[in-house]
């Protein structure tokens, strides 16, 4: 199962874009959760991304800030060899 975390601001239109870019991109025959996470609501969180939404996390590790490319997201799923989608055996 992969997870897809996104850091962002309500009333952001650029988050939005980015969720909406996010769930068009995930390849459906991948589990995937995604968690959208209020900064505005923690201290920390606010002061390290204020300037820098939507930052986005796949499988733990920062991917985007600020904008998503849908179709580099949409390789993070995919295997090298055989282009074989992760996590698909």
């Amino acid at each position: 199962m992969h997870r897809v975390t996104i850091y962002m601001k309500p009333d952001c239109p650029i988050c939005d874009n980015a969720c909406k870019a996010i769930e068009l991109s995930l390849p459906k025959s991948v589990p995937v959760v995604m968690e959208k996470i209020d900064i505005t609501g923690n201290a920390e969180l606010l002061e390290k991304y204020a300037q820098a939404v939507p930052v986005v996390l796949v499988d733990g590790q920062e991917r985007f800030r600020g904008q998503v490319d849908p179709e580099k997201l949409g390789t993070l799923f995919y295997n090298e060899p055989g282009n074989r989608l992760a996590g698909i055996e």
